[in-house]
């Protein structure tokens, strides 16, 4: 793969849990790339959403421990077991004692026995710091559990309940090559949406679920969760009362000076795919994040495109998304150049069969423009998994489109 205008760039990618993998993996081919994944923490589903239950205050940790996989492949031992120790679910009926027995055997190195020692001494002691929590507050229901959401809870406890310090340390005893970044300063907020009826979708796990044909229509993001009780009064309010409701009780969150910086500092800013109104959409509503893309010295702020639809964006199109990303961001007519470009997947010919990586049609297609934006089509997707990006197709697309808005730059 050739990137010649990406060699050594600084790049941030707006992402979720897994819809901008593939392109970060890309990214991380790059020679001496920067890469910041800001993600936020608003994931609220099954074991993450008791974990967050048990340990008020905490943002959830299922999307920053999906990106610290990003590097690890399966085929190397060591790195195999630094994916199992993350991807570690327990059993569906998983009591303290076995939690205390699976510690004890990654200490004795009887499990996971290809961890590197300083992993594994890291990974002990905030294990061992989350089973002492739940020795002194039983509560939590570990059926299912991430045991890698573990380690990033025993983390947090141990750094003083900080969010951000523990996504740092769990980087750095992952050894992840890109740099993870909330993109809040790690106050606790919940996510709520409402659809076009007025219906509500009361937290993260509603909003990914399957849905019906009528579109979301707004999001929000609230200082505590919505208790039953609570659902069942906003219900019976009239639309635009409910909606006020919800707007009264917003939670107040501030931009991380890290992800700040990262953005500041880059050359690229990719909004990634994903889920949009749960993994992405969110993350534009950050005060500040706005004006720090606009303070920026990036160029070229592209949004890709999703190959394949996810559940939450029915009756909304790539147009639609693109709009509702503007708005969020706070520029709604593009005039702070929030998004320059536009990524589509076009199915072409594709040269080399085979390999993830094999080059596809290797010119970006011209659909004009729109929202403000220029809209390019490519053919992006992996032709070994229907539906994914290709890393290696959407990086060279990426790097085209950097070249050519530094050559009208220059010109």
């Amino acid at each position: 793969m050739t990137t010649p205008y990406l060699d050594r760039a600084s790049v941030v990618l707006f992402s979720g849990g897994r819809g901008g993998a593939s392109i970060a993996r890309g990214l991380l081919r790059v020679p001496d790339l920067g890469l910041s994944v800001v993600i936020n923490g608003y994931d609220n589903g099954q074991s993450t959403g008791a974990l967050r239950r048990y340990l008020p205050g905490m943002l959830g940790p299922s999307d920053f421990r999906k990106n610290l996989l990003l590097h690890l492949h399966g085929d190397d031992p060591r790195q195999a077991a630094l994916r199992g120790v993350l991807d570690h679910r327990l059993p569906a009926r998983a009591t303290r004692q076995d939690l205390h027995d699976l510690v004890d055997g990654l200490a004795r190195s009887r499990v996971y026995g290809m961890l590197p020692p300083h992993t594994r001494a890291a990974v002990v002691r905030d294990l061992r710091v989350m089973t002492g929590m739940l020795d002194g507050r039983p509560g939590l229901d570990l059926g299912d559990c991430a045991l890698g959401n573990l380690v990033f809870a025993g983390a947090y406890l141990r750094l003083g309940r900080d969010f951000n310090a523990a996504i740092r340390s769990c980087t750095e005893t992952f050894e992840s090559p890109a740099r993870l970044v909330n993109v809040t300063g790690g106050e606790n907020a919940f996510l709520v949406a409402l659809k076009k009826d007025g219906r509500l979708l009361a937290d993260e796990a509603d909003i990914v679920a399957p849905q019906d044909p009528v579109a979301i229509s707004d999001l929000f993001l609230l200082d505590r969760p919505i208790t039953p009780r609570r659902r069942a009064v906003l219900e019976t309010l009239p639309d635009e009362h409910r909606r006020r409701a919800l707007a009264r009780g917003g939670a107040e969150v501030s931009l991380n000076p890290e992800a700040r910086d990262a953005i500041v500092r880059a050359d690229l800013i990719v909004y990634g795919p994903g889920t949009p109104h749960s993994s992405l959409l969110p993350s534009y509503l950050t005060p500040g994040i706005a004006d720090a893309i606009a303070a920026g010295r990036a160029t070229a702020k592209v949004f890709v495109v999703n190959v394949r639809d996810d559940h939450d964006v029915q009756g909304l199109d790539a147009r639609a998304l693109v709009d509702r990303t503007l708005r969020y961001l706070g520029d709604p007519r593009n005039e702070r150049r929030m998004v320059t470009h536009v990524l589509c997947h076009r199915a072409g010919p594709v040269r080399t069969e085979g390999a993830e990586g094999a080059e596809g049609s290797g010119e970006l297609g011209d659909c004009g423009d729109g929202a403000g934006a220029r809209w390019i089509t490519a053919d992006l997707e992996d032709p070994r998994r229907p539906g994914v990006h290709s890393g290696t197709r959407t990086v060279a697309a990426l790097a085209r489109i950097v070249g050519e808005t530094s050559l009208l730059g220059a010109g």
